[in-house]
Parts: structure tokens; C-alpha cells; sequence
């Protein structure tokens, strides 16, 4: 690795702000830092807050592409960000943004891949040696002949992830880009850019992400930015995370794991000196605490026994590949069911189907809607939507609107049942009005869909979908993206939904929700349903997570590191450790 301290800085940002249209106030706000080869910066804050604009600003994508008015000043390898085509951006910055899709444009995986350093007019040699060694780094190598089309949202973000590092960058911007893959995937994709680092010339990194347990390692730098898109936390992983952790939290902000436990853990009287930042570390702490954990058993809510949905023998194909093989289950009404999986392993295509956005085979699924028996594989569109809401993995997929208001609005004049002798766009504006309060949209009512964060875009997706007040609700990834406070607040809203009689049915890769609140777990592997049943039985067994080539949650992984204290190896909820009042 390049000695980071005595070389020039390759990144130069000098108190930049950036106000997007429509915007009363810029995020970020007044920034300031610098970057060496060798240096891993993480970027933090509340969805909001301005990452992924500051993210998009390091490699000229605003203000050439996407209009904001943008102050202060940027240079990477001594060009000027602002006024630098960003085509020749591209010899010294790689980015990676949370939409995947928005950058992939090749026919073939190798081409994709190939596509920069042909632009850079690299002898073919070098171009196939960067192309099979960026493939291979993210395990796609294997691949290189499929059309992206072809690829689960995982397969895709790690295509992404590989084009960036065959530019071989001197800067390497890196938004959420672990956001659609399991962790076992997001380990690699960390283990690759480890090695990258590894290298003589290494680039200086910029990392934009919420799950923290596979990139804290790797991080040189931590900073936090608050609410307002301002700098609040400054420096090591140890002094933001560890000895500012109770502060980071309080912004809204994720946690490492080990760094949420050991705050608990103080909370129910037994504090630590230096708050662990890893699991190694929370191991020797647990170890060190000799009296049992007070454990509160989980009281997970059991969904009727009664059937609102089921599934035989169903059979998903797309351009000859069969993405979901002789899937068969049974879904009891008003339960919370998750469907867990390696990134390609099928989930967003069953999901798909089970809406009918992809319609199933005749017979394969069937919804029990009242007395009514409706087979999603050919009821109309309308007779669909109006029992059942979907929210997309990527959410630009469902937006039509211009604004967020008309976008809420939207659903509620199709779908809604308006309350008789009501004035129809009264009750409407109404509604949306509640909704935006209740999404915390209501400063960006008139701002156009696409132009908001990411958290943003989830949050007003899940809106959209609520607002016909389907029976059944099938969300891929719901919290992608989402700061620590919105996805508590988003689970929270599916939690109250649920208490209301709807069915939850959602596709995710963070393990750690679907182990806290499922009633249900589905676990997919190569397109089939490998297991099915409750969470003891799927998601905490060792032996079903390894065949399906995944890895128990985090939590769980973490406390189970504890020799001392089995009676934590089960806990889902870090909130089931409870604490000392008055502590």
C-alpha cells in the first residue's frame, strides 16, 4: 500500500455545497477534506444529508449532468470537477452509484468491462488482463458472456463494482456498493478492494455506505455528516465510531454490530473502556462479564392460520434462463414473510411474480382475496393492484410523475376507495398531505422523484404502494438505502400495516431484519426454495444458511462469538438484552 501520509493528496475538496432545484437548503454544506493513494475515506449521515450528491459531485456528474448549483471547489489529480469533461474524468475517477443500472450499457459482462480501457486506447493485451482480473475480483468471471439484462440487481452492482476497478483509478467513489448483496457477496466485494489496496499504486477511496461490518476494517478515515449536510464527526474509525458511538447513533446513523451490542450491553450495566468496533473485539468484552445476560424472550407475532396466498410448482423463465424452479408454498394472512438468498438466487423474480408484475404460469399462484379466488396468472392488471402493492428493488422502475405529491396522488385517484359523499380531490389532497407527514417528505412535495437521495426514493415508493391499501404488500429490498432511523421507521410502518391485517411479503438481503420481525422465512438457492419455515429453522441454522451459501445474521454471528454467555447465541433484537433502568 502507497505510504498515504507523505504522498500529495489525489482528492483536494475545499468547502463545498451543493443545492439541488427546488431545494431550500444545500446538502452537503460547506465540506472540506482531502484524499491520498491508500486511504479509505467512509462517508456517513442520515438519508438526506447529502452523500450521494457529494458522491456524484467527485466525479462531475453534478453540476455537468445533473443541475444543482454547486460552491466550492473540487479537484481530483489536479482536474477541476466542475468544468473537466467528465469523459476525461473518467482516466482518473471510477464510480459506483446505488442504481447499478443507470451505468451498465454493454451487451455482454467482458464488454462492459472492457468498455473504459478501450476508450482509454489501451493495448488489447492490458485490456483483457484488467477485464478477466476486475471479473474475477467479483466473482463474475464465469459470466463474461451473459447480457447484464440477464443478471440479478446483486449480479449487477458487482458488474458495476468490476467495471469501475478495470479503470484502474486513481479515485474510486464507491455509493452504498453493497446495498443489493448478501453479505456474503459484500465480504468479497471488500476482500477485492482490499487487494487493490494492496498494490503499489493503489487508488484513494471514497466510500458512501450504510452497512458497516465488512468495510470498518478497511476505512483510514470516518466521517459523519449530520442532518443538515454538514461535517459533525471527523477521524479514525475509533475516535468516530468507537469513542463518539453513543453521538454517531443519535444522528440516525448504523453502527457496526459489534459497536450497536456493546451499547446495549452497557446499558444493562456493564460498560466497557474501549467500545469494540468488531466481533473479535465484543467476544474479549462478553467474555469479561461474568454474570448471565438478562435475555427477554421474543414475542414474535404468529400470522392466522388462514391462506391468503399460494404457491405450486411455479416456474419463472426469462430469455430462455429459468430463474425460479418448481417454487411451492403457503403464505398465512397477515404474517410478515421474508425471502432471503445469495444475489441471482431468484427472489426479486418470485416476487415478481407472486404481484404479477411478471405474470406467473396459469394455476402457479393463487390469491385468497375473501370468498374470491384470484390467480394472479390471469387476472387483470386492475383486479392485481387492487389487492396487492409492490415496491420495485430500484425505485425509479415504478415513478411517472413530475413531482412527489402528483406521485402519491396518483395511486389514491386509480385505486383508493374514496369514502362516499367526499369530494374526490379534497379527500385526494388530503391523503397526500397525511402521507408526506407520515413519510417525512413534506419539504420535498414538489421535487421530482428522481431527484431525490436514495432513502428518499425508498421512502416515497413504499407510499406509493400503501396508498390503495392493498390486502397484500410485496417489497424488493425495502430498506436499501435507507439510514438507520428511516428503516426503523420504514419497518415500523410495515410492523403497523401488518397489526392492520396485511399481508408482508418482502425480498431482502439484510439477514438481521428478516430475523427480527418474520414470521415466515423463505430461503432460496439457484432459483428453488431450499427451506421454509420460522426463523429458528432457517435463518439460525448453521447448516441450511451454508447450503444455501449464506451466513447466519450478523447479530447472531456476533454474539455467538461470546464462549462465555450461551444465552445470547439466539437473541434476534439486539433490544432482547435488557437493560437496568436508570443506567
Amino acid at each position: 500500500m502507497a505510504d498515504s501520509e507523505n504522498s500529495e493528496p489525489i482528492l483536494q475538496v475545499s468547502n463545498l455545497s451543493i443545492r439541488h432545484p427546488d431545494r431550500s437548503r444545500a446538502t452537503p454544506s460547506a465540506v472540506s477534506f482531502e484524499a491520498r493513494r491508500g486511504e479509505v475515506i467512509l462517508i456517513l449521515g442520515p438519508s438526506g444529508s447529502g452523500k450521494s450528491s457529494l458522491a456524484m459531485a467527485l466525479a462531475g456528474i453534478i453540476p455537468q449532468y445533473v443541475a444543482a448549483e454547486l460552491t466550492g471547489d473540487i479537484r481530483v489529480a489536479g482536474l477541476e470537477t466542475g468544468t473537466v469533461p467528465v469523459p476525461q474524468l473518467a482516466t482518473v475517477v471510477a464510480s459506483v452509484f446505488q442504481d447499478a443500472d443507470a451505468q451498465l450499457i454493454a451487451e455482454t459482462a467482458l464488454d462492459e468491462v472492457s468498455f473504459a480501457p478501450e476508450n482509454f486506447l489501451l493495448d488489447p493485451i492490458e485490456i483483457a488482463d484488467r477485464a478477466e482480473e476486475a471479473l474475477t475480483l467479483v466473482g463474475l468471471w464465469d459470466h463474461r458472456d451473459r447480457d447484464p439484462e440477464t443478471f440479478s440487481g446483486g449480479e449487477r452492482q458487482r458488474l458495476a463494482i468490476a467495471a469501475a476497478f478495470a479503470q484502474d483509478p486513481a479515485l474510486l467513489v464507491l455509493d452504498e456498493p453493497t446495498a443489493n448483496l448478501d453479505s456474503v457477496a459484500a465480504e468479497s466485494v471488500y476482500d477485492a478492494l482490499a487487494a487493490r489496496l494492496a498494490r503499489s499504486d493503489p487508488p484513494a477511496v471514497v466510500v458512501v455506505e450504510h452497512s458497516l461490518d465488512h468495510v470498518v476494517g478497511l476505512a483510514t478515515r470516518v466521517m459523519v455528516m449530520d442532518g443538515a449536510g454538514a461535517v459533525r464527526f471527523d477521524g479514525t474509525p475509533r475516535e468516530v465510531l468507537g469513542d463518539r458511538a453513543a453521538e454517531v447513533a443519535a444522528l440516525g446513523v448504523w453502527l457496526p454490530t459489534a459497536t450497536s451490542v456493546a451499547l446495549r450491553v452497557a446499558a444493562a450495566g456493564h460498560p466497557v473502556a474501549e467500545v469494540p468496533l468488531d466481533a473479535v473485539a465484543l467476544a474479549r468484552h462478553l467474555d469479561t462479564v461474568a454474570e448471565p445476560l438478562p435475555v427477554r424472550p421474543a414475542a414474535r407475532a404468529v400470522g392466522r392460520a388462514e391462506t391468503v396466498m399460494e404457491v405450486r410448482s411455479l416456474r419463472v423463465e426469462r430469455q430462455g434462463a429459468t430463474l425460479v424452479r418448481d417454487a411451492s408454498f403457503r403464505i398465512a394472512r397477515g404474517s410478515v414473510v421474508a425471502v432471503v438468498g445469495r444475489s441471482g438466487a431468484g427472489k426479486s423474480s418470485l416476487l415478481a411474480a407472486l404481484a404479477g408484475v411478471v405474470p406467473p404460469p396459469r394455476g402457479t399462484v393463487t390469491l385468497h382475496a375473501g370468498d374470491r379466488r384470484l390467480d394472479i396468472g390471469t387476472a387483470r392488471v386492475r383486479e392485481i393492484v387492487q389487492h396487492v402493492g409492490f415496491v420495485f428493488q430500484n425505485p425509479e422502475h415504478q415513478f411517472i410523475e413530475h413531482s412527489v405529491t402528483e406521485e402519491l396522488a396518483f395511486g389514491l385517484r386509480r385505486f383508493a376507495d374514496i369514502p362516499p359523499g367526499v369530494e374526490a380531490e379534497t379527500w385526494v389532497s388530503a391523503e397526500v398531505e397525511r402521507m408526506l407527514a407520515r413519510f417525512d417528505l413534506t419539504d420535498l412535495a414538489s421535487a421530482h422523484p428522481f431527484m431525490l437521495s436514495g432513502g428518499q426514493k425508498r421512502r416515497l415508493s413504499v407510499g406509493t404502494a400503501l396508498a390503495a391499501d392493498p390486502g397484500v404488500l410485496v417489497l424488493d429490498e425495502p430498506t436499501f438505502g435507507q439510514d438507520r432511523e428511516r428503516a426503523d421507521e420504514l419497518v415500523t410502518l410495515l410492523l403497523e400495516a401488518q397489526q392492520r391485517g396485511v399481508t408482508i411479503i418482502l425480498a431482502t438481503h439484510d439477514l438481521q431484519l428478516a430475523a427480527a420481525h418474520a414470521d415466515q422465512v423463505i430461503v432460496m438457492a439457484s432459483g428453488r426454495v431450499a427451506a421454509d419455515g420460522a426463523v429458528a429453522a432457517t435463518l439460525l441454522d448453521d447448516a441450511v444458511m451454508t447450503a444455501a451459501g449464506l451466513a447466519v445474521p450478523a447479530l447472531t454471528r456476533t454474539l455467538r462469538g461470546s464462549m462465555r454467555h450461551p444465552e445470547l447465541a439466539d437473541v434476534t433484537r439486539i433490544e432482547h438484552i435488557e437493560v437496568r433502568v436508570g443506567v
